[in-house]
């Protein structure tokens, strides 16, 4: 029997890259996953194409897509439109949860759609404060909402794990002052909530996944998942990336660990995760961000 036959998790943010990766493990673990997200096949796409990959808007992934991929790797994928900064679609999501499945076994909270108010490359005091707010309150905001109304059920089971995606397990600086605060929020989120939790013995941490290899970022790079490697060519860090589905064995292998609770209020890694539970990426390869990063990045500077 699959590891989390019979489990219900919950998936904020899973149209496309961690989250769909993450998705879709929990159900080649077995899970029945709600995938949430904005972008549904009734999105209006706009015309023309942006220079930035990475604006939503004109992206293409789907959560209905997201949510046959689980079916497809066996699991039952079940697709919800949600906005997670609309308080009464949070509530009746989870509503939703409770009438057909009576529980929650797993939350995962993965929104972000911070990218087109990401600025690089400049000091906090040349930022655009509208467009950092903006970042806050989408990565951060939505988290929040989504815990204050998913949690509850986790309790009524008296049982269940809630993930935290973040970009980093470290305090290190991670390159722009707003999406520092936020990635590194992400981590103090999960411990703050661990602390109200412990005594439910409901767990909740954060996970990063190393360079992913995201829809967008394969595309920024110019390639496809069969030629990935030619992206090494314009940047050679790309050599050492992982698929989305990386992290989402992280998070099944968290998911099925009867002593998760141990590691509760933790950051972990994709790469960590892989050294202690042996698991690989969908392509068989084992990539280590944090030793490569280790080896050829940091030792640069």
């Amino acid at each position: 029997m699959k590891p989390l036959h019979g489990k219900v998790a919950v998936v904020a943010g899973a149209t496309r890259g961690a989250g769909r990766g993450i998705a879709s493990m929990l159900g080649e673990a077995g899970a029945t996953v709600y995938c949430t997200g904005r972008s549904t096949r009734n999105k209006v796409i706009p015309e023309g194409k942006p220079e930035n990959s990475f604006v939503v808007a004109y992206r293409r992934e789907t959560i209905e897509e997201t949510a046959e991929m689980v079916t497809a790797y066996g699991g039952v994928g079940i697709p919800v439109q949600t906005d997670h900064l609309q308080e009464d679609q949070v509530q009746a999501l989870f509503a939703r949860v409770k009438a057909e499945q009576g529980k929650l076994d797993i939350l995962v909270n993965d929104v972000w759609g911070g990218d087109e108010f990401q600025e690089w490359g400049k000091p906090f005091w040349e930022l655009d404060i509208h467009k950092g707010f903006a970042m806050r309150e989408r990565a951060i905001n939505t988290h929040i909402i989504t815990s204050r109304y998913g949690v509850p059920l986790l309790i009524e089971g008296k049982q269940g794990l809630v993930v935290e995606i973040t970009d980093g397990e470290t305090a290190s600086y991670r390159g722009s002052f707003f999406y520092d605060i936020v990635k590194t929020t992400i981590i103090r989120l999960a411990y703050a909530m661990s602390e109200d939790l412990r005594p439910h013995r409901i767990t909740a941490l954060a996970v990063t996944p190393g360079f992913l290899r995201s829809e967008a970022m394969l595309e920024n790079f110019g390639v496809t998942e069969a030629n990935w490697r030619d992206g090494a060519k314009k940047d050679p860090h790309f050599i050492a990336s992982e698929t989305p589905f990386f992290v989402g064995r992280a998070v099944a292998s968290l998911a099925a660990d009867p002593n998760v609770f141990s590691k509760t209020g933790k950051a972990f890694s994709s790469w960590g995760l892989s050294d202690e539970y042996h698991f690989k990426d969908i392509n068989g390869e084992q990539p280590h961000w944090g030793r490569y990063f280790a080896e050829h990045v940091e030792g640069k500077m």
